[in-house]
């Protein structure tokens, strides 16, 4: 990336406005109150059944419906995102063209081939059949049949008016049914993107029952005489914004609704940086006993601060603050949450004051939560390794934000500039660069902000 002279420099439009992810959060802490409130509700109404807290997996699952329809309303209702060109969609073409049922049925084949391919994977790879994995397959197994047949109309509604509907999709289909035309970086393409929907949509699913049940369930008259215990029910609330908004992310990608996946992160690097972070490679990586573990005999902050009330509800805030700016982070991307993906620039929100907002509010978290400095057995040596596998875990996401930059400014001149913007005026990146800046200069290496 080329100089950017600083008088000219702004921070571009946002693709997603800040008020779809208000209404995702407005509409899943809606369900959240109801499903609290229903046994007051069925008492009432005198409805039928068991007049309990709606705190089950099938309650989490409605939550993803409650926040993923008043985003998807307000995206094409206000927002009117289905009339972008971005889409790759053109309303008047239904009108102008007959549409071709060879493309259709090619694409088609390459979908359900695909679906059938990643639920081989599902069964062969153990980790899936244990634990919470056994929910996700459930609900994926439940789901199969009715994705089959919807993917039929919605496939040759949506072909009418693709402006370019031989997408990745049909090349895909058309290796397999051996026509002319396919490109084998267009099947690579899809398969980058099928690879991150089936991976991470199983893993979010997975937790989404857990992260709901915690908060519906909690006690708040209890919880309200303990303000550790309140803040650590805060904290599961924000993560279970970041779970059920995540999670729609991974589920709604659409083009009417600009959406879509528009390409999967093509640097290996960037992968795994990803993927170490996951299941099932975070089992052996990081983690207690594993190769990389900041939290040997690390009891934690409330073990510390016990008998400071002033301490420890002071941390509790602080806690409570980073863990709001992590869900802030996702909910911000509105219908476009999702690892390792480009599908539109988001420049408000949180990332209005750092790149990375996700990353550096959950890195401090913990820090600020785990303190691996101190450790309970008060080996200096068990606190040296502790506080080293947190930096190579800072690493990690520091290494996972650089390959995301690059994949981002490969794609969208829209990122450049905003890349550019956030580098000179960013309330947390601007800093950091000219400091990086400067040790680049000090060790004669070229400055890091026009590389």
């Amino acid at each position: 990336m080329g100089d950017v002279s600083t008088e000219r420099l702004t921070r571009p439009e946002s693709d997603v406005s800040a008020a779809v992810g208000l209404m995702g959060l407005a509409g899943l802490f809606g369900w959240v109150a109801f499903a609290r409130s229903y046994p007051a509700i069925a008492d009432a109404l005198q409805l039928p059944g068991p007049h309990q807290v709606m705190s089950g997996p099938h309650a989490a699952l409605a939550a993803l419906f409650a926040a993923a329809l008043p985003m998807a309303l307000w995206s094409i209702l206000v927002d009117k995102v289905h009339l972008r060109p971005s889409t790759g969609l053109d309303w008047g073409l239904g009108k102008s063209r007959k549409p071709d049922r060879r493309i259709t049925w090619t694409k088609l084949f390459g979908i359900w081939a695909t679906w059938a391919i990643i639920a081989a994977l599902y069964c062969l790879c153990r980790w899936y059949w244990s634990g919470n994995y056994v929910f996700a397959i459930r609900v994926l197994a439940w789901s199969a049949i009715p994705l089959v047949i919807l993917s039929v109309p919605y496939v040759m509604w949506i072909d009418r008016y693709m402006t370019q509907p031989r997408d990745h999709a049909w090349h895909f289909g058309a290796l397999l049914t051996r026509q002319a035309g396919w490109e084998l970086e267009a099947v690579k393409a899809h398969w980058r993107t099928w690879i991150i929907k089936g991976f991470f949509t199983a893993f979010m699913i997975s937790i989404t029952p857990f992260a709901f049940d915690h908060v519906v369930s909690a006690d708040l008259a209890m919880l309200a005489q303990n303000p550790a215990q309140l803040a650590l029910t805060v904290i599961e609330a924000m993560f279970m914004v970041d779970v059920i908004i995540g999670t729609v992310g991974y589920i709604v990608t659409m083009r009417p609704l600009d959406a879509h996946i528009r390409s999967g992160n093509p640097f290996l690097g960037g992968w795994a940086a990803a993927l170490i972070c996951y299941p099932p490679l975070v089992w052996g990586i990081l983690g207690d006993g594993k190769a990389i573990n900041y939290e040997q005999n690390t009891p934690g902050w409330i073990y510390w601060m016990e008998g400071n009330p002033a301490l420890l509800s002071a941390w509790a805030v602080l806690l409570v603050a980073l863990t709001a700016a992590y869900a802030w982070a996702t909910f911000a991307f509105g219908l476009r949450f999702s690892n390792l993906t480009y599908r539109g620039v988001l420049t408000n929100g949180p990332y209005r004051f750092t790149r990375h907002p996700a990353y550096v509010s959950k890195n401090l978290f913990w820090w600020c939560a785990t303190l691996p400095f101190l450790v309970s057995t008060g080996n200096p040596v068990e606190a040296i390794r502790n506080t080293f596998f947190l930096f190579v875990v800072n690493g990690i996401y520091y290494w996972r934000a650089k390959t995301e930059e690059a994949h981002l400014l490969r794609e969208d001149p829209k990122y450049r500039e905003y890349h550019a913007f956030m580098a000179e005026y960013g309330l947390l990146t601007a800093p950091l660069t000219r400091a990086a800046d400067m040790l680049s200069r000090a060790v004669g290496l070229r400055p890091s902000r026009t590389s």
